[in-house]
């Protein structure tokens, strides 16, 4: 279990907003950074942090990304908007992995032609596959779109093991609490760790240590997990110094 940071972008700028109100309009934000993604990215890399995110939200975050990319190579991945086109040129400007969701859930259903698409631009080991998901009817199902949009896909033990099979990595997204710092969702935490056999960040309702203890130990340790609205590099309590030797000191 590790600390995977995050860079979360919106209409350009570092930014973390509530993970459901994302919408045209815009969305409800919990900060606004006046830095830019560099700035955040080179902090990481002194830490030594691999294999954080960086989420663009909407359109014109490209030279956001290129800043963050060009400060720490090598370091993190990119989500957000992700096709075979981009995912690959982001590789080579330096992104370790890109995140892939919408472009392989299109219409509420998962497309396999786009999904082999994107491991033959850029390759098994250099795929995450985003798997933010939302509960309805009792059962999680993958969102898109902004997370607005429910798929027809269930986050299950039989769907995990398949998709297992073109990913390098899971990246869960909790929605519904995702950015309320609200807690954790301790039941979607417990069946990840019971199922997934590959790398898995799990992302939502963090706002203290003893959140990161439960997910240590709903997750068996083997979740890693990344934290947002609640550090205080983004206007939270939590103190970043202290979320980064979490796994050492805990």
């Amino acid at each position: 279990m590790k600390f995977r940071p995050c860079i979360d972008l919106h209409e350009g700028r570092v930014k973390q907003i509530v993970g459901g109100s994302l919408n045209d309009s815009g969305a409800k934000e919990n900060y606004v950074s006046n830095y830019d993604a560099d700035y955040y990215a080179s902090m990481y890399m002194e830490k030594g942090l691999l294999g954080g995110h960086i989420i663009a939200l909407g359109t014109g975050n490209e030279e956001q990304i290129n800043k963050a990319l060009k400060a720490y190579p090598g370091g993190m991945q990119v989500g957000g908007g992700v096709n075979p086109d981009n995912g690959a040129a982001y590789i080579r400007q330096g992104a370790s992995h890109v995140i892939v969701t919408s472009y392989i859930f299109n219409n509420g259903q998962l497309h396999m032609e786009n999904l082999k698409k994107m491991v033959e631009a850029v390759g098994k080991d250099k795929l995450v596959i985003d798997l933010s998901c939302r509960k309805k009817n009792d059962l999680y199902y993958v969102v898109t779109d902004r997370w607005q949009q429910f798929t027809d896909f269930e986050i299950n033990e039989d769907n995990i093991r398949f998709l297992e099979q073109y990913a390098d990595e899971f990246l869960v997204h909790a929605v519904d609490v995702e950015g309320l710092q609200s807690g954790i969702d301790n039941e979607l935490l417990e069946m990840l760790s019971n199922w997934v056999k590959i790398p898995c960040t799990y992302a939502g309702g963090i706002t203290t240590i003893e959140d990161m203890k439960r997910i240590k130990d709903k997750g068996h340790g083997r979740i890693d997990f990344t934290v947002g609205s609640a550090m205080d590099i983004f206007g939270g309590k939590l103190p970043f110094d202290r979320v980064v030797t979490f796994g050492e000191v805990d």
